[in-house]
This record gives C-alpha cells, sequence and structure tokens, in this order.
C-alpha cells in the first residue's frame, strides 16, 4: 500500500507515489527536455531551463567539493527522468538511477540515459551495503514527510562505501502541501545522526529579485505567495491553452527577474547568509 499522508492546512491526503506518477502522465510531453514533470509543470519552457542551470552550477559545485574520482560508482536518488544520471556519465562517472515511480523512469530511459536505472522507494533502496562511492540526492528528501525522512537518509548512508560522499539538495524555506523543508542546522544534523559528517554546505537559489517581484505581485492580486509556492495568476492548467492577458504580463515580467536573478546569484550568494536561501547543498561523508 501506498504511503499517504494527511494535509493539515489543506485537509488532503498526500501521497507521493501519486503524486509523482501523476506528474508524470500529465507532463511527460510537454518538453523534449523532460524537465516539466520534476521541476515547475505549470510554468513556461525557459523558467524550467533557467531553474536547471541554476542546480546544475551548484551540482558543479559540490562535485569539487566531493571530489570523486573518475569511475567512481554514484547513485542518483529520485532520479526521475534522469537529467542528473545523464550527466554523471557525460563527466566519466558510472551511474545509477534509482525512483519510486516507474513512468518517470520510462520518460528517462526515452529521452535521457543508457545508464541502470531502477524502480526503488528512497526509504527501501534495493542495493547491498556499501554498493556504492558516492550518491546524490536532488530536491527528493524534502518531498518526503518528516516522520519518514530518517528512514530514507539512513537507508543513503547505508549503501555508501566508508568514506563515500553524499550531495544533498534540499529546501530550507518554503510552504507547499507536498514539501517539507528543514533549517539547514536541521538537515545537517539528521543525516548526521544516521552515521555520516559534513563537508561543506552552502546556500542554493537566493533569487532575491524574483522573490521580490512574486511578492509583490501577490500582494497586487490578492494571494500569498513567495517563490516556492509561485503565485498563479490564473487556472494553472491554462498557461498553455488560453492563457489570460494578466498571466501573460506576469511570465513576461518574471522571465527579466528570473535571469536577472540569476546572473547576480553568484555575488548573492557569496555575500548572504545561507538562512535567505531557499535551498542548501551539502556534501557529506560517511564516518
Amino acid at each position: 500500500m501506498g504511503l499517504r499522508v494527511q494535509q493539515m492546512d489543506t485537509g488532503k491526503n498526500y501521497s507521493p507515489e501519486e503524486y509523482w506518477a501523476d506528474l508524470a502522465e500529465r507532463y511527460e510531453n510537454v518538453d523534449d527536455s523532460g524537465l516539466a514533470p520534476i521541476l515547475h509543470p505549470q510554468t513556461p519552457k525557459w523558467f524550467n531551463r533557467a531553474f536547471d542551470e541554476l542546480q546544475f552550477r551548484a551540482f558543479q559545485r559540490a562535485l569539487k567539493i566531493a571530489n570523486f574520482p573518475a569511475g567512481s560508482r554514484i547513485l542518483d536518488i529520485g532520479c526521475g527522468t534522469g537529467r542528473w544520471v545523464r550527466r554523471y556519465a557525460e563527466l566519466g562517472y558510472s551511474p545509477t538511477g534509482v525512483d519510486a515511480t516507474f513512468r518517470m523512469l520510462v520518460i528517462a530511459r526515452a529521452r535521457q540515459t543508457r545508464a541502470p536505472m531502477v524502480v526503488g522507494s528512497a526509504s527501501n533502496l534495493p542495493f547491498s551495503d556499501a554498493s556504492f562511492d558516492g550518491l546524490s540526492d536532488i530536491t527528493v528528501v524534502q518531498h518526503i514527510p518528516y516522520d519518514l525522512q530518517g528512514a530514507a537518509l539512513r537507508e543513503m548512508v547505508r549503501i555508501l562505501r566508508p568514506g563515500g560522499r553524499m550531495i544533498l539538495f534540499e529546501l530550507v524555506q518554503g510552504k507547499d502541501p507536498h514539501i517539507f523543508p528543514r533549517t539547514s542546522v536541521g538537515w545537517i544534523r539528521e543525516v548526521e545522526s544516521c552515521g555520516a559528517k559534513l563537508i561543506k554546505c552552502f546556500g542554493q537559489e537566493f533569487l532575491l529579485p524574483d522573490r521580490l517581484f512574486v511578492r509583490l505581485a501577490g500582494a497586487v492580486s490578492g494571494r500569498r505567495g513567495d517563490h516556492i509556492s509561485r503565485v498563479q495568476l490564473s487556472s494553472p492548467d491554462s498557461i498553455s491553452h488560453n492563457p489570460t492577458a494578466l498571466r501573460r504580463i506576469y511570465w513576461q515580467l518574471r522571465h527579466i527577474t528570473v535571469l536577472s536573478s540569476a546572473c547576480i546569484e553568484p555575488v548573492v550568494a557569496r555575500i548572504c547568509p545561507l538562512s535567505l536561501a531557499t535551498h542548501a547543498v551539502f556534501v557529506f561523508r560517511k564516518i
């Protein structure tokens, strides 16, 4: 039986399995990159490309910190449509992907990579102890309810060899029915309790101009919104079919704020505290 959690603020049941399966089915053919089902499915294509590029920058920085030797066996947990598995292969590593949603892996196989990919839950990984030199979890555990996050993190540490590195990108602020963020200190404490030691962490996705614009748009529209929940100025399903003039203006302006935010992100990340970021990137070593 799939996991189902009662959400206190919405009164709706959240099932991770159903949530991701629905996204894979509904947004499989929205774009050739396979980004829509795993990033922001109700947004323009340029928006997902911009965020993928931002995450790739952070990914490259984390790889330098992790310092995986060429050919390392690396597991990408919650690999979705395979974008990180593909990139690991391009960089000379030996990647494997695992995801709980079979349809996501079908998309990955068709569009992204020929690397091994298997169906499996983060809280019950289908691999033996110490099977991998490294692993990555990129915005995965943040979608698992709090009482089950510890089990998933313990599984990640279990399948790492001693001294193996793990890269985590996780949300440190935001609100949505399907996300369960922690503070950076909270993530570090949770992972270290599972038998790993922090090497380094840094903030990701500060995007201050864009976040300011979204808050202003939310105030004008009378709807509360922030960078995570994204103000919706019309029906979510109308973005490709019948967008209103207001929605078109919103996304035209946001195109400017997102790209300008991305341009200044390296400077902002150097001068702003991690607490202002929406995500944090952690690199751990298994003890």
